[in-house]
């Protein structure tokens, strides 16, 4: 088994692996495993895939409902463990074990840009697995090579900048006629990053993710 492996068996569902690790005793894998896998949405394509599954019911939760399923069932045919970012308390250290895999960082407004999803980075669920796969070298940080970073100045209450995240005067923001872009595309900074303007997510699926942040 290989991590190519792993990511053709996620493709089908349009996931891809976000970053792997091995773990240690102080990263928080509830059980012992030698390596843990992050996956997320395999841009462009997962919002079509996903809203056409049987878990789009009108029901709540219809995604973390559709991660169970799937990345438990690959995680049981791998004879591994799965672990979500969703469900608690308590909460799985989704954000710590993204910083370990080496493939995600602290943005220059502090939340977290992936090396390939930018700052529309996130994570469905984690697969433990008992072998210690080989894993590629990190990549760079992307944000050492962005000379504009226009993230700084993107959003327009000023909620999201690099002395971090005012969420009350965002949701501020949100309920007044001028957060309704943001409300509709995705917020303005993750948008902003030219990262996240090639992984192509639509607006339509920041549109839910956003209704769910700011009801």
């Amino acid at each position: 088994m290989t991590l190519e492996d792993i990511a053709g068996l996620a493709a089908p569902h349009r996931l891809a692996v976000m970053g792997a690790f091995h773990p240690a005793p102080a990263d928080g894998v509830p059980h012992p495993v030698g390596t843990l896998i992050l996956l997320g949405p395999a841009e462009p394509g997962f919002w079509a895939h996903v809203t056409a599954e049987p878990e789009w019911d009108g029901r709540p939760d219809p995604i973390d409902r559709w991660s169970r399923r799937v990345i438990g069932r690959l995680a049981c045919d791998l004879g591994g463990k799965a672990w979500f970012p969703f469900g608690g308390p308590p909460f799985m250290p989704f954000i710590a074990w993204a910083r370990r895999s080496g493939r995600a960082w602290a943005s220059p407004v502090t939340i977290l840009v992936h090396d390939t999803a930018g700052l529309m980075v996130s994570y469905r669920g984690a697969l433990g697995l008992q072998e210690r796969l080989e894993l590629p070298p990190p990549p760079p940080c992307p944000c050492d090579g962005c000379a504009d970073r226009p993230c700084l100045t993107a959003c327009p209450p000023r909620a999201l900048t690099g002395a971090g995240y005012d969420v009350p005067a965002c949701h501020a923001f949100l309920d007044r006629a001028e957060g309704q872009d943001c409300m509709s595309r995705g917020c303005a900074v993750r948008r902003a990053c030219p990262v996240s303007q090639a992984y192509g997510r639509v607006a339509e699926q920041s549109a839910h993710h956003m209704k769910s942040f700011h009801p």
